[in-house]
C-alpha cells in the first residue's frame, strides 16, 4: 500500500558538494528529487566533469528554475539561457553555465541521481 510521503529541502536526504556548487536530494516515492544551488562562475564543464568523468553532461533533466539565470549549450552546438520562472527539458549531451551575479536555484524531477557523484568509469 502507498503511503503519504512529505519531505523538505531543509533536511536532505543526501547533500553532494562541488566547485562553486551544492547539491540537495530527497529519495521521494522511489524518486530521487534535487535541489542545486550553483554560484556565479560555476560551469559544468569546470565544476562537475572532473567528478563525472564524462565528455559532457550525461543526466537529462526536468527542472523548474527558481532564481537565476543558466545558459545550456547542447553537445550539437544548440544553446539557449534559462530564466527564474521557467521549467526546461534537457536531454543528456551538454554543458550548461551560471550568467550574471545571481546564483542560479533550480528543483530537478529527472536527473540528479547519480549526478556530481564519482564516476565508476574512472
Amino acid at each position: 500500500m502507498k503511503t503519504l510521503e512529505v519531505k523538505s529541502f531543509a533536511k536532505p536526504d543526501e547533500v553532494r558538494t562541488f566547485d562553486k556548487g551544492r547539491l540537495e536530494l530527497i529519495n521521494l516515492g522511489g524518486a530521487m528529487v534535487g535541489k542545486a544551488i550553483l554560484q556565479p562562475g560555476w560551469k559544468w564543464s569546470e565544476s562537475v566533469k572532473p567528478i563525472a568523468g564524462t565528455k559532457s553532461c550525461e543526466a537529462p533533466h526536468f527542472q523548474y528554475h527558481a532564481s537565476g539565470t543558466i545558459r545550456v549549450k547542447m553537445d550539437d552546438g544548440t544553446e539557449r539561457d534559462i530564466n527564474a520562472g521557467e521549467v526546461s527539458s534537457i536531454p543528456k549531451g551538454h554543458d550548461a553555465w551560471v550568467v550574471g551575479d545571481e546564483p542560479v536555484v533550480l528543483i530537478d524531477f529527472q536527473g540528479m541521481a547519480d549526478y556530481a557523484k564519482e564516476s565508476a568509469k574512472k
